[in-house]
């Protein structure tokens, strides 16, 4: 069942989106060439917490670091390491999650890591544009649907790959709730969204095969042929006649 917040709900998850916003904007100046993703890792945690916040991801159902760090093939929960340093020319997605009083706010960014091939440029740019083509049609009484479908034909027209294996999602007390937000689908299908209800629309797209796989640490996605990867992400409410962005300013 997709739940409808009320509106002290949605205050709290206001709240929890800003703190992941602005964990997002005092990372950023940090990605450079030479940093590791523990070092990411732990200035989000200190952060998010000087917030009177928590990171959600911390533990969920197992996961053993703070935020999200995934660099280039990486498509989604990267974990953070002492070993690993980022380095000229990569990409890396930040999938940054806060707990503010009980609700979550979750959002997804990748960046470029010092000057990025046209690829790469190709692939960041393209897959923010596609989860600004999944907002553009929400509103009170359309359908999950058709989010997923203007991802995927926004995706389809700049021949960049959709993975269907992972999702965007509800989110409140939990940090993932019902309904499943595909990035690809039927318009008119799916479940219908309501004024008051959130959700996180989070387009994963590649720049080769859609196809991916999981590594042995048992979080880590990686696209099957190698190729470049997007993630973003932003946590909104339906309102009557449109949507609100809860994880921004």
């Amino acid at each position: 069942m997709v739940e409808v917040k009320s509106s002290r709900e949605i205050e709290l998850m206001r709240e929890a989106g800003h703190i992941v916003y602005e964990t997002h904007q005092y990372l950023k100046p940090f990605i450079k060439p030479g940093i590791t993703t523990k070092e990411i890792d732990d200035l989000a945690r200190d952060f998010i917490i000087s917030k009177g916040a928590t990171p959600s991801c911390k533990g969920y159902e197992g996961y053993p670091a703070n935020i999200c760090i995934s660099i280039n093939d990486e498509v989604v929960h990267g974990i953070a390491s002492s070993k690993r340093k980022l380095k000229e020319g990569d990409i890396v997605t930040l999938d940054i999650c806060a707990c503010y009083k009980g609700y979550h706010g979750d959002s997804g960014w990748s960046y470029p890591v010092g000057k990025i091939s046209s690829d790469a440029q190709y692939i960041l740019e393209h897959t923010e544009e596609a989860l600004y083509a999944g907002l553009s049609v929400i509103k009170n009484g359309c359908r999950v649907g058709d989010i997923s479908h203007a991802v995927e034909e926004y995706a389809n027209r700049y021949h960049l790959g959709v993975i269907k294996e992972l999702t965007g999602h509800g989110i409140g007390r939990n940090l993932h709730e019902e309904p499943y937000v595909p990035n690809y689908g039927k318009a008119g299908s799916g479940p219908i969204l309501r004024t008051g209800m959130v959700i996180a629309v989070e387009p994963m797209l590649t720049i080769g095969s859609p196809d991916i796989y999981m590594l042995e640490d048992g979080w880590t996605i990686k696209t099957d042929d190698g190729s470049l990867s997007g993630h973003f992400e932003h946590t909104v409410v339906i309102t009557d006649d449109g949507y609100e962005i809860l994880t921004k300013e």
